[in-house]
């Protein structure tokens, strides 16, 4: 499974330039709206200084990073819940992704068409979400509509954690603002709600303005130089804040980092959900990891590091034996036992 990112924003505010930044694929980017109708998909590795120390320790034959996938979806518009613009191919790319990176205007261009027309990154960002919510609450009405017909345990269950839904939403509040236990959480998976989706914004910034947006989980970048960046490398004095935007997107994907060394022929690191156990880390190795899992063996990647190899750490005793239900720790080292 890759876990996905979806870049979004209205048209014309950088997201196929950052696309190309990060993916360092060439894609179509044009001044005025709509250039981008299909979704481009990249994956681009997470950078990770723990990665290159296990393997300057272990020299092993290969080096693999985690990865994460990036997805340039269509600008969107108001009204594209309604079908506006490209709205319906819109909303369901995005519905296919874990997680959002909205991309937001900060920067003036004669060149590149302002759709809004000023420049407001907190009233564009009131698009997005207004876009994104009506599209949730329409998908709430759809599924109370077909549930109301059963009178099932399970369908009972399914339409109160809707209806609580469908009442915060109808009070503006997106969806992964809401409280909902891990029941609730499963009841609604299969919607795949828009609002429920963690997510990241990029302010595209030039030199000349000073825009900034009070809110968390956002930074600022001038994404045509860092897109200039990634292709020539020639600006020793730039300072490239495209790790950033990666790892924060691993970050909201609330996903850790485990790694393998497979007898030096690799050294991997593996992105899994957080508190996830041994038995399904396993599973992300490998498919069949899961259902013959026996045990794992364990360390922290600093005492392997510290310790010099897998053997010596295993003759002073560092590496330890756990079962299938072992949370998985990030910058842990496992070797899988099936």
């Amino acid at each position: 499974m890759q876990f996905s990112i979806g870049i979004v924003g209205l048209p014309n505010v950088g997201k196929s330039t950052l696309f190309s930044a990060l993916t360092k694929k060439s894609v179509s980017i044009a001044p005025y709206p709509f250039t981008t109708i299909n979704p481009n998909v990249g994956i681009v590795q997470v950078p990770d200084p723990r990665l290159e120390a296990i393997f300057e320790t272990i020299r092993s034959e290969k080096i693999t990073a985690a990865s994460i996938e990036f997805t340039d979806i269509a600008g969107l518009i108001e009204g594209a819940h309604k079908g506006e613009g490209l709205g319906n191919q819109f909303l369901s790319n995005i519905r296919n992704c874990d997680a959002i990176l909205e991309t937001v205007r900060g920067f003036k261009s004669d060149e590149s068409i302002n759709v809004m027309g000023e420049i407001n990154p907190e009233k564009e960002i009131g698009i997005i979400e207004t876009e994104l919510l009506s599209k949730d609450r329409e998908t709430v009405e759809n599924a109370l509509s077909k549930l109301d017909k059963n009178n099932d345990k399970d369908s009972v269950r399914k339409t109160s954690v809707l209806h609580k839904i469908k009442t915060e939403t109808n009070n503006g509040r997106p969806i992964r603002e809401i409280y909902l236990n891990a029941e609730e959480l499963k009841e609604i998976q299969e919607y795949q709600f828009l609002t429920q989706k963690p997510i990241f914004y990029v302010l595209n910034t030039d030199n000349d303005i000073k825009t900034s947006i009070l809110l968390p989980n956002c930074l600022a970048i001038n994404i045509k130089a860092e897109k200039d960046f990634a292709e020539k490398s020639y600006d020793t004095d730039f300072e490239s804040r495209l790790d950033k935007i990666i790892l924060s997107c691993y970050n909201i994907l609330d996903l850790i980092t485990f790694y393998t060394i497979a007898k030096k022929k690799e050294t991997r690191a593996w992105a899994v959900p957080k508190n996830s156990k041994a038995a399904e880390a396993g599973r992300k190795v490998h498919s069949d990891f899961e259902s013959r899992f026996i045990r794992a063996e364990v360390i922290n990647w600093e005492e392997l590091v510290k310790a010099g190899s897998w053997p010596k750490a295993k003759e002073i005793g560092i590496v330890k034996t756990v079962g299938k239900d072992y949370v998985v720790q990030d910058g842990d080292i496992i070797e899988f036992k099936i």
